[in-house]
């Protein structure tokens, strides 16, 4: 293990400004998540969740770079990260906004639960990766008859869950989810919610979420951190609790985005 794995925080950024083709997207972020703790971003369409979530993530949309301050994954530089961008995407899964709707429609279930590892070991054991599979679909609540199929004979419930799988499938040490809870039914969710929570209490996961569904704070027993126009307006424990910095004042109309 590299030594700049840091396994006690998972995300810190300081004063990190992000642009997308020269137009400052993010402007200004300090925020620090620590291993086993989650943190669910909202704010409204255009704030920067989803520029922030890939870039965090280790997968930067097209065009963002950082051009102020710094975020460290796992300690490793998200300015600078190297040859260490490997390891910090091996240990951070990431569910892109979009993710169930955009699965690879040339792949079976199997086949794109499993990709994070057969595209880093091609020698990897077939019966292994196969029981993996059948567990992370058992824990998603899928029938084990969804492993041979592709993902246009799924609903789109039921591939949303098969792209959280497949966020899961390394054991990561970060979930980076950006909409989580798209398609999803209450019931459903409740499996998708005990996967992360399960994590994070016997693995010491970390979950970045951005949502803006009200429920998910309480959910996934996270802090709340409210982004508008690329600043940070609101933090807290809950949506009930949230500090407002001056002029941040509470918006009541935020949409998904």
């Amino acid at each position: 293990m590299p030594r700049s794995l840091d396994t006690a925080v998972a995300i810190r950024a300081d004063d990190l400004s992000l642009a997308r083709n020269g137009v400052r997207v993010i402007d200004g972020v300090t925020l620090t998540l620590a291993a086993a703790r989650s943190l669910v971003v909202m704010g409204p369409t255009g704030s920067g969740k989803t520029s922030l979530a890939s870039l965090l993530a280790g997968r930067p949309d097209e065009g963002l770079a950082v051009v102020g301050g710094d975020a460290r994954v796992h300690g490793i530089s998200a300015r600078h990260p190297g040859r260490a961008v490997r390891e910090w995407t091996f240990h951070t899964g990431y569910l892109p906004q979009g993710a169930g709707a955009n699965l690879p429609a040339r792949l079976t279930v199997s086949e794109v639960i499993s990709e994070p590892i057969t595209a880093r070991d091609r020698r990897v054991n077939a019966r292994a990766l196969a029981v993996r599979v059948a567990t992370l679909l058992d824990e998603m609540e899928l029938p084990l008859g969804t492993a041979p199929k592709y993902p246009y004979e799924l609903s789109a419930g039921m591939r949303q869950r098969v792209a959280v799988a497949r966020s899961l499938v390394l054991e990561p040490r970060l979930l980076v989810a950006d909409d989580l809870y798209a398609n999803l039914d209450v019931e459903v969710r409740a499996a998708v919610r005990t996967a992360i929570v399960r994590r994070r209490e016997e693995r010491g996961m970390a979950a970045f979420v951005v949502t803006n569904d009200a429920d998910a704070p309480r959910d996934l027993e996270a802090d709340v951190l409210v982004l508008r126009g690329g600043h940070v307006v609101a933090f807290g424990p809950s949506t009930e609790e949230l500090q407002w910095t001056p002029g941040g004042a509470p918006d009541r109309r935020i949409s998904a985005g």
